[in-house]
């Protein structure tokens, strides 16, 4: 009896993940679709960018600026034992431009815009503003979901282009001005050493698939909530948590695939 109990419910659960993610599915086609519609009104996306994405410049300047600092602190730690101190700016650069950049930057942005962008469609839903969106014959996947969709995949990339310049500037304060690695090899080894295609490119590509995966998870999570309070706080723990998550299953994945050759 017991057993069967247990059956039942792992049978449910399986069941409504299964619905979950083809809901899911066809949000996403249903935003997709109607993406072209919001070329009429594109002053809908640049007020979303500026909400989700100059509002979180400044954790992200900070953020790289020490995390470059951090970088070629250890960096030089660590190249020193080789007598190799030269390359510290090929190495900051390729740390940042290949992973640190694009992951610390969806990791930020999980928590700073993510989370925003599910409470305020969670509140939305429970204030009955969706619903009479649709009374009003206007499609809420449309007006709201899609612009702040769109906002969110441009905002990434843009900001970890950001973190990553910002955390050069880091490492150089750090390497050149506090330690005194010589100022034309820090320069001249990250410019000789930095692929545009397959280092830089490959990072930003990372950036776009990361915005893409934060934002949708965001806007599901809130329209998907109940119209309460706690489900509302409890859409946005889960935003959190599987942001990242797929961020970095996502990460491991496009390393695999862009740089196994």
């Amino acid at each position: 009896m017991i057993a069967e109990t247990l059956l039942a419910r792992l049978g449910a659960t399986v069941r409504e993940q299964i619905a979950s993610v083809g809901y899911g599915a066809r949000m996403f086609a249903a935003m997709l679709g109607l993406s072209p519609g919001m070329l009429k009104r594109p002053r809908l996306v640049v007020e979303q960018l500026h909400f989700i994405g100059n509002y979180s410049l400044l954790i992200i300047t900070l953020s790289g600026l020490f995390v470059g600092m951090v970088l070629g602190l250890q960096g030089y730690y660590t190249l020193n034992k080789y007598g190799a101190e030269q390359s510290l700016g090929l190495l900051v650069a390729l740390g940042l431009t290949r992973e640190l950049g694009p992951v610390i930057t969806a990791l930020l942005f999980a928590g700073r815009a993510g989370t925003s962008l599910t409470a305020e469609i969670g509140l939305m839903k429970a204030g009955e503003q969706l619903s009479a969106m649709e009374m009003m014959a206007v499609n809420p996947i449309q007006r709201v979901l899609a612009p702040r969709f769109w906002a969110g995949v441009l905002a990434v990339p843009l900001l970890a282009s950001i973190f990553s310049a910002v955390g050069v500037f880091g490492g150089y304060l750090v390497g050149v001005k506090l330690i005194g690695v010589d100022d034309g090899a820090f320069w001249s080894q990250m410019q000789g050493g930095v692929d545009i295609w397959k280092d830089i490119f490959n990072g930003f590509f990372k950036s776009v698939v990361f915005g893409i995966a934060i934002t949708f998870i965001a806007l599901y999570q809130g329209y998907e909530s109940q119209p309460t309070p706690e489900d509302v706080a409890r859409a946005t723990t889960r935003t959190v948590v599987l942001s990242s998550l797929a961020i970095w299953w996502l990460d491991f994945m496009l390393t695999a695939l862009m740089f196994s050759k």
